[in-house]
């Protein structure tokens, strides 16, 4: 394969992957908090919506993309609030909140279906894009893409280098020594919570505003549960997180390269392999403890770097918080 065939298509990888990175990395912040936003599917999709018709009807990209952030925001201060608040099971609420989101987003989005977006234009950067290999892949592309390298490199460094990420990483796992020194667990929770809606909110922007340029929710139908399964795979690390994303993406590309060469139930076939590929690493993630028992210790660092994933301790408690609101 000629190299400028090859490194044209591990660019549109990246692109493709923008949206999903978004959401998992936004999902990553609300987990590393305690709280399980379950309605990843149903929020990406009606911010989705959301982001194309205010985007098209304003006829700008960043009035959409916010208005996308504003939606995912609001559904999951929802979650937030109903576990804090409320004392509700987090699972059960945004598993409910999915459902309402997805079918309402279908439901709003049928007149819109026909109705061309607004493609974002490419923002090539001086020099950089010149450089060899690199330069085209990841310096050659739209807004959304960019976003999601500051979404990865941006929350590693918040979560595992700064005070403040330390502080996010005792709330999730020992939020009773969070309190204890001086962090108001409850409302950590909550702009946690609105940082990570609002990154899967501008995922979903990013779907109807940079990849499918349209409304087609059986495009967008999905992703959020490949999210929140790669959030899992990630090790609620946004780097290991990326790479389960654009594995996924690089999968999706090839099914998509090779339609018109195979039968259409191939094809079905084919797109159904993410989700195979997601249960089987999912179940590997929770059989690590024994791969390390039956495998040769020299392949326990590759078995440590890929598979290892301990969740947040706390990760969908209701702390009791006294003394403070």
């Amino acid at each position: 394969m000629d190299t400028t065939i090859l490194i044209a298509q591990i660019a549109g990888i990246v692109a493709g992957g923008a949206p999903l990175v978004l959401a998992a990395v936004g999902e990553t912040f609300t987990e590393r908090a305690g709280v399980v936003n379950l309605s990843l599917d149903g929020s990406l999709m009606l911010s989705a919506l959301a982001a194309f018709v205010i985007g098209v009807g304003s006829g700008s990209v960043l009035v959409g993309a916010l208005s996308g952030m504003f939606v995912g925001l609001m559904v999951a201060l929802v979650v937030a609030f109903s576990s804090i608040e409320l004392k509700q099971n987090q699972v059960a609420v945004g598993f409910v909140l999915t459902l309402l989101c997805r079918d309402l987003a279908i439901f709003l989005g049928t007149p819109h279906r026909s109705e061309p977006g607004l493609p974002v234009p490419y923002m090539p950067i001086p020099i950089l894009k010149d450089i060899p290999v690199l330069g085209p892949i990841f310096f050659d592309q739209n807004l959304f893409t960019y976003l999601s390298f500051v979404a990865i490199i941006g929350a590693w460094f918040w979560i595992f280098r700064t005070k403040a990420g330390l502080a996010l990483r005792t709330v999730g796992e020992r939020p009773e020594t969070a309190f204890a020194r001086g962090v108001n667990v409850n409302l950590s929770r909550y702009l946690y919570a609105a940082l990570g809606g609002a990154l899967v909110g501008l995922g979903g922007a990013a779907y109807t505003l940079s990849i499918t340029t349209s409304w087609v929710e059986t495009q967008i139908a999905g992703n959020g549960w490949i999210a929140l399964a790669i959030v899992i795979f990630g090790g609620w690390n946004p780097f290991r997180v990326a790479l389960g994303v654009y594995l996924v993406a690089a999968l999706r590309a090839f099914v998509t390269g090779i339609q018109g060469q195979v039968g259409r139930q191939v094809v079905e076939l084919l797109n159904a392999l993410p989700w195979v590929l997601m249960l089987a690493t999912l179940m590997l993630v929770s059989s690590s403890e024994w791969l390390l028992k039956v495998t040769p210790r020299r392949l326990h660092p590759l078995i440590h770097a890929l598979l290892r994933a301990r969740p947040p301790a706390a990760l969908g408690t209701v702390f009791e918080q006294e003394g403070r609101s």
